[in-house]
């Protein structure tokens, strides 16, 4: 599988590892390119300095022949700005956008594209452990945000 993540943050750079490991294509994208130092020594993939928002940087990193491209920068609206270039502009088939807000992360997902709300999610896995519940589905912890207010 060819990926592009955007962001070299502790997700990002984590992913981008395990992806990598696994065998797969992996480009990281991060405006930072002391970001890239979270990247193992073996890490295999690309690394590309710049905004993953520019279409040039995109090309650059091959979007045009990804299978999947993952937002993870620190912001709602870029990762949201950025799935959606790579979703209509680019056409990739899997697009998955880190979202910290809920209501934000429901809207995006009810226009097609896959949000993972990191806040929904740490909520829900905190209150199984206090709780000694197992852990659920995602989908069942995102369905948690609705309680407050998503």
């Amino acid at each position: 599988m060819r990926v592009v993540v955007l962001g070299c943050g502790r997700v990002g750079s984590a992913l981008a590892h395990l992806m990598s490991r696994e065998g797969h294509e992996v480009t990281v994208i991060d405006r930072e390119s002391s970001a890239f130092r979270r990247l193992p020594p073996d890490f295999k993939g690309e690394t590309i300095s710049g905004m993953g928002l520019d279409v040039d940087v995109l090309k650059e990193a091959g979007i045009e022949r990804a299978d999947a491209f993952v937002a993870v920068t620190e912001g709602d609206n870029r990762n949201i700005m950025a799935a959606q270039i790579a979703k209509t502009k680019f056409g990739v088939p899997k697009v998955i956008a880190r979202i910290y807000d809920p209501i934000r992360a429901r809207a995006y997902r009810e226009l097609g594209i896959q949000t993972l709300c990191s806040t929904a999610l740490g909520a829900g896995i905190i209150q199984d452990l206090l709780e000694g519940r197992p852990s659920r589905s995602i989908e069942e912890y995102e369905g948690l945000a609705k309680e407050f207010g998503a």
